[in-house]
């Protein structure tokens, strides 16, 4: 119960290390019920956060933490801000009020990331029934901070309240603290208003070189200490070697480019502290490029003393998430401000992006094609992208071959969304049986063109869906085909013009419609396919025998109700054909199980040794409190992506249950963020996530037990067969 408190987080508050904009350090500005800029986290279900305007110290809003929890148990409010200023010292003021606490702690708590420092208050012993009173934390504020982070905690059980926070720095308000101190990368602002690189006919040889060019920019930048230490920009060190790199006639002339411009970033001390790879890792560095390119000696020697005496510790490009491991790409600049990159802005990107994969991946090793291969292929198209959409394409397509439902493109002109068109019909699509098929319409009230609910639509503007699904493809990023095809039946409609003219089958004859298409903000309803829904998360089926549960809606605080009101019932049917809108593998999950059951277990990159990837401890599911007996079905198809995936393994994990559906979306993992030139953003899965055994759960997804897919037959008799499935199996009896 000491600094794990705070710096051990689950799996899914990434959230809680990203800065915050916002100035509301005081809970005064409330959204939707919660106080803008803040998060919390919790070992816990048995806490509850409120932003109470009854009891506070200063302004209209407190915050508190009300719970029964243990000695092991804890909440905690958390705000985080940036540490873009500079100083020796940081103070944390704020004002705590505690009601019979006891069984732990009340206190504020101050963290500065990546690892520098750290208090929670924990020997300060507050407990019991306190009054509001002022408390203080101060650290030492080291030039390598990047976050700050800090809240109020609650350790076992009462109720806190915390208000009035207020930051120094040197005695100082936050506005008057000095300047942050810039490192050498920071000030280096040659290429700010472009790289003034240019290309000529691309050969088979040039194309080599670059490639050879773009192995080494990348090594280099892992690799190398004196990068790692910040003291070069590596994007503009790019610009500075490539008009001399590109002059050079012979390898041998190449190579001593490349060796020169590698002295020219300092001398290497032999490393200390530089371990082998390690003997269990599930992957290795692949570096075997360095023999493979026909490099001269020297330089083969020079690249592969820098990998034993490599960069260890704090690094000034990459770190990993605390507590989770994902890597988090730092100091990337977006480079917003150039929509349409020159080329060699260009060729940074794609060197950027393939060297992220290539060193920090988990995933590398099982795309479709060998990952070696596409530096190469994509080089040209990169480089020769005539605008901005080429350029947005050229990038989404190297993204979809990592194979990553996580990834897609975000950010830039946005020119692929404005190419595929913002109108969209009233009624929505997915893929059954193989063909387009009309499974809903939004609302009752648009007009449904004489349409109903089970038409297949064959031709789209005289074009057969099929031909359109396989030009589409390649720009979908998805790990396996099912989430491929759900990706883009969101978009096969989309259109900049109001009208589309489609070829509809119903029942075996063929008939063609000219439907009105509409900008989505306009649609009544079309956005509940990605909102939580309302009203309960749960309720009994079949004359009360049968519970059902749906994640889309689910609290933390259901848990305990959802154990009293459906412990009695024979079977429960639980829905993860959503995203949960809340973490309750080992809550919802204990309830399952009677025993200690070993569930997951995950790879996490190595700054270290850039490339390995190791396995970390198996986590398992608990039981707590009574187990439930009856039958568990969990129903699950692509929708189910990442958290709803996590869950399906903690649950079927139980004593008695059965995972019914389709396979998933084969994407699991916590994200990491990716800049990319021209204010382009994407994102990968950034741990590998396998079963106890070492099987894999990328793209493969959560294989059900039984396979159950919706028919065209079945949408037509407005049925859902996962949901006669289940019944019938907890009941023992088929539905008729």
């Amino acid at each position: 119960m000491k600094k794990a408190l705070i710096t051990l987080t689950l799996l899914f508050f990434y959230t809680l290390l990203s800065a915050q904009n916002d100035d509301n350090l005081n809970f005064e500005i409330i959204e939707n019920k919660e106080a803008k800029g803040w998060s919390v986290f919790s070992n816990s279900d048995v806490y509850t956060v409120a932003y109470d305007s009854v009891v506070k110290q200063k302004g209209k809003v407190s915050g508190s933490i009300l719970g029964k929890g243990t000695k092991d148990d804890y909440k905690a409010l958390s705000y985080s801000i940036p540490a873009d200023f500079g100083g020796k010292k940081i103070k944390l003021t704020g004002y705590l009020k505690t009601e019979n606490v006891k069984e732990g702690w009340a206190g504020l708590w101050l963290r500065i990331d990546p690892e520098v420092g750290f208090d929670n208050m924990e020997s300060k012993e507050i407990e019991g029934t306190n009054d509001w009173k002022k408390y203080e934390i101060e650290l030492e504020l080291a030039s390598k901070a990047e976050t700050i982070v800090f809240g109020g905690l609650l350790v076992g059980s009462g109720k806190i309240w915390v208000d009035n926070f207020t930051l120094t720095v040197d005695g100082k308000p936050l506005d008057q603290a000095p300047a942050k101190e810039l490192n050498k990368a920071q000030k280096d602002k040659t290429f700010n208003n472009g790289s003034n690189i240019t290309f000529g006919s691309l050969g088979s040889n040039q194309i080599e070189n670059l490639e050879l060019l773009g192995r080494i920019w990348g090594f280099l930048k892992y690799y190398h200490p004196e990068i790692g230490k910040g003291n070069f920009n590596w994007d503009y060190e790019l610009f500075k070697i490539l008009p001399t790199f590109q002059n050079a006639k012979t390898n041998s002339e190449r190579d001593t480019i490349l060796i020169s411009w590698i002295n020219s970033l300092g001398d290497l001390k032999p490393c200390n502290t530089c371990k082998e790879i390690n003997e269990d890792a599930v992957l290795q560095p692949d570096l075997d490029w360095i023999e493979e390119n026909n490099l001269s000696k020297n330089l083969r020697d020079k690249l592969r003393f820098i990998q034993t005496n490599r960069h260890q510790g704090s690094h000034y490009y990459i770190r990993m998430i605390r507590g989770v491991d994902n890597p988090e790409f730092k100091n990337e600049n977006t480079y917003s401000d150039m929509p349409f990159p020159d080329a060699g802005f260009r060729l940074l990107a794609v060197y950027k992006y393939w060297n992220m994969i290539h060193y920090f991946s988990p995933y590398k090793h099982l795309t479709d094609k060998d990952w070696n291969s596409t530096l190469k292929e994509y080089i040209p198209q990169f480089i020769n992208a005539k605008d901005e959409l080429e350029y947005e394409l050229a990038a989404l397509k190297i993204i979809g071959d990592v194979k990553d439902t996580h990834a897609n493109l975000w950010g830039g002109k946005n020119k692929i969304l404005e190419q595929r068109g913002e109108n969209r019909p009233t009624f929505h699509l997915k893929f059954i049986e193989n063909k387009l098929v009309i499974d809903d319409f939004y609302n009752e009230d648009t007009p449904q063109n004489d349409l109903k609910i089970g038409d297949i639509i064959t031709h789209i503007n005289g074009q057969l869906v099929e031909d359109i699904v396989e030009e589409k493809q390649a720009f979908y990023p998805a790990s396996n085909q099912p989430t491929r095809l759900r990706d883009i039946s969101f978009d096969i409609l989309g259109s900049p013009n109001k009208t589309l003219d489609l070829k509809i089958m119903r029942n075996k004859k063929t008939f063609n419609k000219t439907i009105d298409l509409y900008n989505p903000e306009d649609i009544k309803g079309y956005y509940k396919w990605y909102k939580a829904e309302k009203g309960r998360s749960f309720r009994k089926l079949e004359d009360n025998t049968i519970g059902y549960i749906t994640l889309n809606n689910i609290k933390n605080k259901d848990v305990k109700n959802i154990r009293k009101e459906l412990i009695n019932t024979k079977g429960i049917i639980v829905d993860i054909r959503n995203y949960p809108s809340a973490f309750v593998p080992f809550t919802l999950g204990a309830f399952f199980t009677s025993k200690t059951v070993p569930f997951v277990k995950f790879t996490n990159g190595n700054i270290n040794y850039p490339g390995e990837f190791t396995f970390g401890e198996t986590l398992s599911i608990r039981s707590k409190g009574e187990t439930y007996k009856g039958k568990v079905v969990v129903l699950v198809n692509e929708v189910s992506q990442s958290s709803a995936e996590y869950t399906a393994m903690a649950f079927r994990a139980g004593d008695n249950v059965t995972i019914i559906g389709s396979t998933t979306a084969g994407a699991d993992g916590n994200i990491s963020k990716i800049n990319l030139p021209g204010g382009l953003t994407t994102m990968i899965s950034g741990i590998g996530v396998y079963y106890p055994d070492g099987t894999e759960t990328q793209r493969i997804g959560i294989v059900p037990d039984i396979e159950v897919k919706p028919t065209i037959k079945g949408i037509q008799e407005g049925r859902d067969e996962l949901m006669e499935k289940a019944i019938e199996i907890i009941s023992s009896k088929k539905i008729d």
